[in-house]
């Protein structure tokens, strides 16, 4: 027995690959073009790459970080990327994860945008988008199943995830009491049986089969890691400078009450309010955006929302497309440069919308990274982590009745998109077939769909 322990710890502990900031900088480039299917999907499609793949992290101070960001306002696969990033390669690698996690959607989105705006409804899109959605809902559905098997490890955990749903489904209490709820019980249970809240991985037989990591559960926390008050000045200060330094030139340049100064100051709140995801906000963005602000029509919304399930990057950039849409509306720049107006739109959406994000992480980083392996922080996080598992499942039956009784369950059963969408989930589960390949077979199936389906349905 001691012989073949050996090789599966001293031999590839020594050898274990560090990473460049280069190759670094290609994967989370990488990562914003293919990270489809929403948080979850997202997660997924991060635990797969670097915890099973490449091995940059275990899956202990993987799904340590990942519980930090669920407790986080914001987008937490973006935050999650960000913590990465930063723990590998410092302040730097931290912005370059979080911004490449981004810019690949906003400008997808402001081209996607531009078309939508210029040339309307083009059937063939449609009949794309037709196709896509059932394949976001499997995605969403397999997420939840690969996220809630590793953390869900006992009844307890079990317990949590399923209250979790019910609560959110059936009696729409707020994300917020659930997060509190959950971290209450992990606070208690982590000091009565502490056993039931140890977090994932690390040790377990599916670690093993993933071999040494880069950041290990016994990797020292690196130098620029260490909390200290100096470093959270400096942060605190670069902030307010980000921040204000481009609100003050919006109100420079156009005024209190011109649109892109409003949206910078409206998506500054609605960052701070988007905790549970991107679907906790949206009902707050729809209100301001529609009602209060009337930068865009209720079909503009739902057609942006339609945009942002099938592009890569956060849900939450759906802002990208209300700014764009909003501001080409205004005409903030007159009517011969409504193009430039959206771009303006959408880039001052974006910025004051994930600006917060990246500070959240350069603050709480340090003192998080103090707390891993410490049962009395990490107890209540993984009970939020359970919490969320349960989360992720409303989402996807949200996901699944949009899609298949778009008109409401008194309306037609959408019979093609539920079997392209059982496919898909098969395809993804039974056969272990990639992201997306998928969405791109289902896109493909959606706009056959719309040929076939007027030569044999009456």
């Amino acid at each position: 027995m001691s012989e073949s322990a050996a090789p599966a710890v001293s031999i590839p502990r020594a050898t274990a690959p560090s990473v460049s900031f280069t190759e670094a900088f290609w994967f989370w480039l990488k990562l914003g073009f293919i990270s489809f299917g929403g948080p979850a999907g997202q997660i997924s499609v991060m635990h797969q790459e670097l915890v099973e793949r490449r091995r940059w992290i275990s899956e202990r101070r993987f799904l340590h970080a990942l519980n930090y960001c669920m407790l986080l306002p914001g987008p937490e696969a973006q935050q999650l990327a960000t913590y990465i990033g930063w723990l590998m390669h410092r302040t730097w690698g931290g912005i370059v994860a979080g911004a490449l996690f981004v810019l690949p959607s906003l400008f997808i989105l402001i081209a996607l945008s531009w078309i939508y705006m210029a040339y309307g409804n083009v059937p063939s899109v449609a009949g794309i988008l037709y196709g896509i959605k059932p394949a976001v809902t499997a995605v969403v559905v397999f997420a939840a199943y690969r996220i809630g098997s590793r953390a869900l490890k006992n009844w307890v955990l079990w317990t949590i995830a399923a209250a979790a749903f019910v609560g959110i489904f059936a009696l729409r209490l707020p994300f917020p009491l659930i997060v509190i709820g959950a971290g209450v019980i992990g606070i208690i249970g982590g000091r009565v049986a502490p056993q039931k809240f140890q977090t994932g991985g690390g040790h377990g037989s599916g670690d093993k089969s993933f071999g040494p990591a880069v950041i290990d559960d016994d990797t020292p926390t690196p130098q620029h890691a260490l909390f200290s008050w100096a470093s959270l000045i400096k942060v605190l200060a670069a902030a307010l400078v980000l921040w204000g330094a481009a609100m003050g030139v919006l109100v420079a340049l156009y005024g209190w009450e011109n649109t892109l100064t409003q949206m910078g100051w409206f998506f500054t709140k609605a960052a701070l309010l988007t905790f549970g995801g991107a679907y906790a906000v949206l009902p707050y963005v729809y209100q301001a955006a529609v009602e209060d602000y009337q930068w865009v029509s209720a079909t503009h919304m739902i057609d942006g929302l339609a945009l942002g399930e099938t592009t890569p990057g956060p849900l939450i950039m759906v802002v990208a497309f209300v700014g764009f849409v909003g501001a080409w509306l205004k005409e903030v720049f007159g009517p011969d440069a409504v193009f430039m107006a959206g771009v303006a739109g959408a880039t001052v959406a974006t910025y004051f919308t994930f600006l917060p994000s990246f500070i959240f992480i350069l603050i709480g980083g340090p003192l998080v990274e103090t707390t891993h392996g410490q049962i009395k922080f990490t107890a209540p996080l993984t009970a939020i982590t359970a919490a969320v598992v349960g989360v992720i499942l409303n989402l996807a039956v949200f996901f699944a009745y949009h899609v298949l009784w778009p008109k409401g369950f008194g309306a037609a059963f959408e019979w093609p998109l539920a079997v392209v969408g059982v496919a898909a989930f098969i395809a993804l589960w039974r056969y272990k077939i990639g992201i997306i390949p998928v969405i791109l077979a289902c896109g493909l199936a959606g706009l056959a769909w719309t040929f076939v389906a007027p030569m044999i349905m009456p």
